[in-house]
């Protein structure tokens, strides 16, 4: 929890306020029983109108202030609990953006996802219901027994004997409850997850008819997750019975013991009135103290999660390393990698180098570790071995905001979003205009100036209302538009016809940049001043297209069933 109340420090002042002002008000309800008591014991037998209406105006004045009162405090504690919660979410997600690929993947997206929405709320309202009832509560519960006391001890003592067995109730409970909630949220996770993969496979899903099969498999998730609330819910909801039976019974005797004492004529019936009050206030607050502790192990529950987020550390930490190793744009030495280190290396014994100005074309079948390159390239992951090195430096020194800004990548799996054309293309940096309009040009977007409403075209979420070669020159042109020192395209004209790829690669090599080029056509790489063959990890072979024509078998075979004999006479 130690995050909560960091995020409530600035809020202080406000809370103190609050605190004061919800004090004032629950004194006042405190005050009414007593008053009441004093009416009917000791002003109304005198007779006295004046005093009775001058006691009667004193407690509807009691009665307003501790109404207003809870108010303007209540309305403090939803601000509090709004801003807070507001700086938790910001922090989490801005936490969230800056972890690693492998962090992201141990956590999961849709695990982050609810902690996001779900484990902030439950802080929410745990923020809310401390400041409303976590301070009005108390107050009623001790002030509520003190008054008893002061009043008539002997039937405190009655009531207070119902008490321990409360507590432990209340505790044990409490402590059960907090472990029950965490696995509600492990199952929200899972849910949230299915969910996710459903939504982005739906068409593949549709199209395999494997609707039925996706229905059982969530219908499972979801009685999981029904299941863990019942539990949790039943668990957390035996406490109002609980407390409900043990009251009643302590009412019970309270009113036994009060009449005898009644009818000794030990004490008045005013103060049994007045008693009967303060019962019900202590009662009251002894349910809302029980609601707190409901809401107390669900927040935990939710906190805990929220800080094993925001308390992780990098695992990609800058190393302080200034020396430049060569003079090449990019240089993979003797580099080795697994997504998973216990098991066999996805990438082994990767060497090349790149030149400044120059372009790298990767081929290979699927699964041989071309993205895989590209995403050690830009220390989305940490090489297990070897030594990868940007312009002489190694990529382990560079702050990845710096080293970022070097590459502008069209990935496999890229995306568009709801948003202008113009938008799409700044993706939030500085780009004028004219320079989007420059870079859809040379990625051959031309189907955005034909449109009248220009750059300022609407693209909905994912591009569903362009098509896919439409969808890879928007993102060709987000990469280039910002004339970056290298371009890495991964597979970003798989969806355009032979003529505009050629089209782009022409414009393309009249740029003074260094590109990287993973495509599964053999055109697209073929003018490249080095090819590298990839296979099961390795690099199989390295050259130029002619020279790997003569001397690699695999890439032979690509392109004859690619682009036929024609192209090796």
């Amino acid at each position: 929890m130690k995050h909560i109340f960091r995020y409530m420090r600035p809020y202080a002042g406000r809370m103190s306020f609050g605190l004061v002002i919800k004090i004032v008000g629950t004194l006042m309800d405190l005050a009414l029983p007593w008053m009441l008591a004093t009416m009917l014991d000791e002003v109304v037998p005198t007779g006295d109108k004046v005093a009775i209406v001058a006691l009667g105006i004193a407690m509807l004045i009691a009665a307003l202030i501790g109404f207003f009162g809870n108010v303007i405090a209540n309305r403090i504690a939803a601000a509090v609990a709004r801003d807070t919660t507001r700086g938790i979410r910001r922090d989490l997600f801005r936490k969230s953006m800056y972890l690693s690929c492998s962090q992201v993947e141990q956590v999961s997206v849709a695990s982050l996802e609810t902690r996001l929405t779900s484990d902030t709320y439950n802080i929410h309202q745990m923020v809310g219901m401390m400041q409303r009832m976590g301070v009005r509560a108390p107050i009623l519960l001790v002030g509520g027994i003190a008054c008893a006391f002061i009043m008539e001890a002997r039937l405190a003592l009655v009531m207070l004997g119902v008490l321990p067995f409360i507590s432990v109730a209340v505790y044990f409970i409490g402590k059960r409850g907090r472990r029950l909630y965490h696995q509600v949220q492990s199952a929200t996770d899972r849910l949230v997850r299915k969910v996710r993969q459903i939504s982005k496979g739906i068409r593949v899903i549709k199209a395999f008819s494997t609707q039925k099969t996706e229905n059982e498999g969530f219908e499972k998730l979801n009685v999981g997750l029904s299941n863990a609330e019942k539990r949790a819910g039943m668990t957390m909801g035996a406490s109002n019975p609980i407390m409900t039976i043990l009251l009643n019974l302590g009412l019970t005797c309270v009113i036994l013991v009060g009449a005898f004492l009644v009818h000794d004529g030990v004490t008045g019936a005013g103060k049994i009135v007045a008693f009967m009050n303060y019962f019900t206030i202590i009662a009251n607050a002894m349910l809302v103290v029980t609601r707190i502790f409901m809401m107390y192990s669900k927040s935990a529950a939710s906190a805990q999660r929220i800080s094993s987020i925001m308390d992780m550390q990098t695992d990609q930490p800058v190393l302080d390393d200034a020396t430049v190793y060569d003079s090449h744009a990019v240089c993979f030495n003797d580099v080795c990698f697994s997504y998973n280190q216990k098991d066999k290396d996805c990438l082994s014994n990767i060497s090349f180098t790149l030149d400044k100005g120059r372009t790298l074309g990767i081929v290979g079948a699927t699964g041989s570790g071309k993205s895989t390159v590209l995403r050690l390239l830009l220390r989305l992951y940490d090489a297990t071995q070897g030594k990868i090195t940007v312009f002489g430096k190694d990529v382990r020194s560079y702050e990845p905001e710096q080293l970022h800004q070097s590459f502008a990548a069209v990935m496999q799996n890229d995306f568009v979003f709801s948003g202008s054309v113009y938008q799409n293309v700044a993706f939030g940096r500085d780009i004028s205009p004219e320079q989007a309009e420059r870079a859809l040009r040379m990625a051959k977007a031309d189907y955005v100036f034909d449109d009248p409403d220009r750059l300022e075209k609407h693209i909905t979420t994912k591009g569903t209302n362009i098509s896919g070669g439409q969808r890879q020159r928007l993102l060709i042109a987000r990469a280039i538009a910002c004339n970056p020192q290298i371009l890495i395209l991964d597979d970003s004209s798989s969806a355009l016809d032979y003529k505009t790829d050629a089209a782009i690669r022409k414009d393309l090599a009249e740029l003074d940049i260094t590109k990287m080029i993973i495509a599964q056509r053999i055109s697209s790489v073929m003018s490249a001043d080095k090819i590298l063959v990839m296979d099961k990890g390795r690099i199989v072979a390295s050259g130029t297209h002619d020279e790997l024509l003569k001397e690699c078998e695999l890439y032979k075979e690509i392109s004859l069933s690619q682009i036929g004999g024609a192209m090796l006479e």
